[in-house]
């Protein structure tokens, strides 16, 4: 992609893709809690410390992006949906970083 053609559009998009799996990160631990009967502050604290578990659940929260995604496609908000894409490519390597390192 050219940066002369970096819009608003794509700028929103990314932010959008980078804030939503941290939102949703202690909404799914809170889902996964409810579900298997764990306290949250047990699975919590295997998220921050578990670099594994921490790979499952950012994976897991990057899905969440793809609401968005289609979301601005079916608006026809391409900018939009490129930002999105960004923002999930973003945490590519902290997730790298987790997972070999």
């Amino acid at each position: 992609m050219n940066v002369r053609k970096w819009s608003r559009g794509h700028t929103f998009g990314m932010l959008l893709g980078i804030i939503t799996p941290i939102i949703v990160v202690p909404a799914l631990i809170l889902f996964l809690s409810w579900v298997q009967d764990y306290d949250f502050s047990y699975l919590w604290h295997k998220f921050s410390y578990n670099g594994p578990y921490r790979v499952r659940m950012l994976t897991l929260s990057i899905i969440a992006n793809l609401l968005w995604f289609y979301f601005f496609l079916n608006r026809s908000k391409w900018d939009y949906g490129m930002g999105v894409i960004l923002g999930s490519i973003a945490f590519a390597p902290y997730i790298v970083y987790i997972k070999f390192f």
